[in-house]
């Protein structure tokens, strides 16, 4: 089953794959944005919405290059099958100086994964497992 893609507008960009073993499809900006440094954000369009197979979600993950080079990372990038409105990134700037974007620069890779829904089922007990209620580095640095 094909990623059904919708262009919003005219010129935006259809995901591409950098290579045949890349497992995200690029994503491209809409529009020109700058993303403050020192923590700050934005929500950058992608001018495209999404038919999304069944079975599978899209997640949304930072580029490798903006990571090492300008800091720049991924937030919320949970895109449900049933959603239809446009795809848009948010970016986080962790460094020092505002990042430009321009419009049609990569900004970040989908990733369609699998999943599963299963009923919730309330029960009174957890089965015990060696690890139990350890959490928050309990099994060693």
């Amino acid at each position: 089953m094909p990623l059904g893609v919708k262009k919003l507008c005219y010129d935006a960009r259809l995901p591409t794959r950098g290579s045949d073993g890349a497992v995200g499809y690029d994503l491209y900006s809409s529009e020109d944005a700058t993303v403050p440094c020192q923590a700050g954000r934005a929500l950058v369009g992608t001018g495209i919405a999404l038919s999304i197979p069944d079975g599978l979600y899209g997640r949304v993950a930072p580029r490798s290059g903006l990571a090492v080079k300008h800091c720049i990372n991924v937030g919320a990038g949970v895109i449900d099958p049933d959603y239809t409105g446009e795809v848009k990134v948010v970016l986080f700037n962790h460094g020092t100086e505002d990042f430009e974007i321009k419009k049609g620069d990569r900004i970040a890779q989908l990733i369609l994964e699998r999943c599963d829904t299963p009923m919730i089922k309330e029960i009174g007990l957890l089965d015990e497992t060696l690890r139990g209620d350890g959490g928050f580095g309990s099994t060693g640095q």
